[in-house]
């Protein structure tokens, strides 16, 4: 069930405008009944302003006036006709300072056993550019003479799952795209420098 926005402050103004048990308002806003209780004995949230559900479209009174006369009901959130906001990309990954100077390691690792993946998604696994990555592809890298490939994992800069998942995008799309089958051949490769390094 969607939650309401704003779900303490819809509690205190369900506890204070309406004759609801605290089983159906912590049903509503998804807190626990002790929670609402807490809330309604003042021990909890003092100083927050009760935030009208009825006022922002969440509710209706008939709503509210057929749950306060069936203390079995539960109360239903309206359906908003606004259309619900995409979920934002999580941007560049962020990299602790100390590990910064092991993503050149790990960019030259996965070049060196995962040939399949794309530079989109080597730069999307360790939070680096595409320019980064050509530059130890063609070791220019400033620091190419320093430049030793370690496992991104063990490194601590990729999960193992999110390096799994990028593997096997790169193993579905290799078929299609690649016709000499130069995507296959790789990950047996691979698989090794995995099994001993774990």
């Amino acid at each position: 069930m969607a939650q309401p926005l704003m779900p303490k402050a819809t509690a205190v103004w369900l506890i204070e405008k309406t004759s609801l048990t605290f089983e159906q308002v912590a049903d509503f806003v998804g807190m626990h009944p002790l929670e609402v209780q807490a809330i309604a004995d003042g021990e909890v949230a003092q100083g927050i302003i009760g935030y009208d559900p009825v006022a922002n479209g969440q509710l209706t009174r008939e709503e509210i006036a057929r749950c306060e006369a069936d203390s079995t009901a539960r109360l239903q959130i309206l359906s908003s006709a606004l259309p619900v906001p995409k979920a934002r990309s999580r941007g560049a990954r962020y990299t602790p300072v100390s590990k910064r100077n092991d993503r050149p390691d790990g960019i030259a690792w996965l070049l060196r056993n995962h040939p399949q993946l794309t530079e989109l998604q080597v730069a999307k696994l360790l939070g680096t550019t595409k320019d980064t990555i050509a530059k130890v592809r063609d070791r220019s890298h400033w620091n190419s003479a320093n430049i030793k490939p370690r496992d991104p994992v063990i490194l601590g800069l990729v999960t193992q799952s999110d390096l799994n998942a990028a593997l096997a995008a790169a193993g579905e799309r290799a078929p299609g795209g690649a016709p000499g089958g130069g995507g296959s051949a790789p990950p047996p490769d691979a698989e090794a420098p995995e099994e001993t390094a774990a």
